[in-house]
């Protein structure tokens, strides 16, 4: 039986792990993306905010499997952007994405905001189809973007 709750300081190890495993297995170990965060390896102390949450999902044995958030964004009105879908490989493919997606926009709906937005780049090709099929728009790359590396850009409606 899975188990979604939000982050707690106890997990900062595993989510940072979860994150830069991804990362390092599609070649995005690199400077411009998340893995070189410096807060990453601390990800529950910039979230837990009514405009910065993040959510993870454990397994039946409370490891944590995956995990999403979301953060106020500041340069495009009533937007939040969805932050950091990782998931473990071994729930890949069982639709667990969609679930997160799913979750972290009601959450934002919840909080008032209106629309959703990512960055992601062409390394993460399941992460792209995921977000297509979840109905995110593919836009021009903002001129505010901060992990440099990041290629790909795309909004969503929630209302």
């Amino acid at each position: 039986m899975l188990k979604y709750r939000e982050m707690t300081a106890a997990d900062d190890a595993a989510v940072a792990k979860l994150i830069r495993d991804n990362l390092k297995k599609h070649n995005l170990d690199i400077p411009g993306t998340v893995y070189f965060d410096e807060g990453l390896d601390h990800l529950s102390e910039y979230y837990g905010t009514s405009e910065r949450r993040y959510f993870v999902i454990e397994n039946a044995q409370g490891e944590v499997i995956g995990g999403i958030g979301f953060a106020k964004l500041d340069f495009m009105e009533d937007t939040a952007e969805l932050q950091k879908l990782y998931l473990d490989d071994s729930v890949k493919g069982s639709g667990l994405g969609y679930e997160l997606i799913s979750v972290v926009e009601s959450k934002m709906k919840d909080a008032g905001y209106k629309y959703s937005y990512l960055e992601t780049h062409d390394n993460l090709q399941a992460a792209i189809h995921i977000y297509k099929k979840s109905e995110y728009a593919e836009i021009e790359k903002p001129k505010e973007v901060v992990h440099s590396a990041m290629n790909r850009f795309f909004k969503k409606s929630l209302i």
